[in-house]
């Protein structure tokens, strides 16, 4: 078997959820901010992600963070192009670890229009792609944002979403597709039956051997996504925390059954450089297996 058909095979079937550990230029201050490094412990971009970069390695390395309840972590690019223990960062979570690698493409967020945020030009996409096949990576994944019900906006969220996700789809990867709808939007529940019924019109269209996962905000209405789980175009959805605790996210996600989460705060939420290594692994076990059981319903 390739190690695509078997990266294919275990998201398909095993139990787990997805690690979102790639944060990027713009979200990696607040991160290591979260982790208990400041800002003024370090300076420019070079140094910023050496220290990222650090904590993404003691978490990968952990002894709890394994193929068992990790299905797969998504990583930003420059995590691709560093190693961990002297293995390329795919490669090690892969063959080490069982955990299905996947690579952030996007390039970020346009300007808000129409309620939404569309996805900024990926001018270098093709070569992003062939990079990543090349180190065994499974999937993409690309964000855009919805911040209230705009039909024309979420139609046109959509129609980039697949549009790109097609040209990874002839890459031989596997595109999450992330249309995040804002928790905090007052046209949340509105939002979603749009979202919804957009989803599916084009998980239709696609032919069989066109294969998507889809990465969702937690639903206002549990269960809310389910013709889109049982989608024979859809390999799963996932589901991020969006701002949510770590608890709350872990509620909602064991109100929908069929739903796994792909975390990223949530996740690494409580976890501290300052900390022992005991303290680290006993707070990262119990933080995997609570986000394991909440996607297991």
């Amino acid at each position: 078997m390739t190690s695509f058909t078997e990266q294919l095979e275990k998201i398909k079937t095993q139990k787990g959820f997805i690690a979102a550990l790639d944060q990027s230029g713009g979200s990696t201050p607040k991160a290591l901010r979260l982790y208990g490094i400041e800002e003024d412990q370090y300076s420019g971009d070079e140094a910023m992600f050496d220290l990222v970069h650090q904590m993404r390695t003691r978490i990968i390395t952990s002894p709890a963070f394994t193929g068992e309840r990790v299905l797969g972590a998504i990583l930003f690019e420059n995590t691709l192009d560093r190693e961990i223990e002297g293995m390329p960062s795919s490669a090690f979570l892969w063959k080490e670890k069982n955990v299905v690698p996947f690579l952030k493409v996007d390039k970020g967020l346009a300007d808000l229009e129409n309620g939404v945020q569309l996805m900024k030009p990926m001018p270098n996409l093709a070569e992003l792609l062939q990079k990543a096949k090349a180190q065994e990576v499974f999937g993409t994944k690309m964000r855009s944002f919805i911040a209230e019900a705009n039909e024309e906006g979420i139609k046109a969220v959509v129609e980039q979403q697949f549009e790109v996700g097609l040209q990874i789809v002839e890459a031989g990867l596997v595109p999450i597709i992330e249309p995040e709808v804002d928790i905090k939007s007052a046209t949340k529940a509105e939002a979603e039956e749009m979202l919804k019924a957009a989803l599916l019109a084009k998980l239709d269209a696609l032919a069989d051997d066109q294969l998507v996962m889809l990465k969702l905000s937690l639903p206002s209405k549990p269960g809310f996504y389910q013709e889109c789980i049982d989608h024979p175009k859809c390999i799963k959805v996932v589901a991020l925390s969006g701002g949510y605790s770590r608890d709350d996210a872990n509620a909602k996600t064991a109100e929908n059954p069929g739903m796994i989460a792909s975390f990223s705060r949530a996740l690494t939420e409580g976890l501290s450089a300052q900390q022992s290594d005991e303290e680290f692994n006993a707070l990262l076990d119990s933080a995997i297996e609570s986000i394991y059981q909440a996607s297991s319903t």
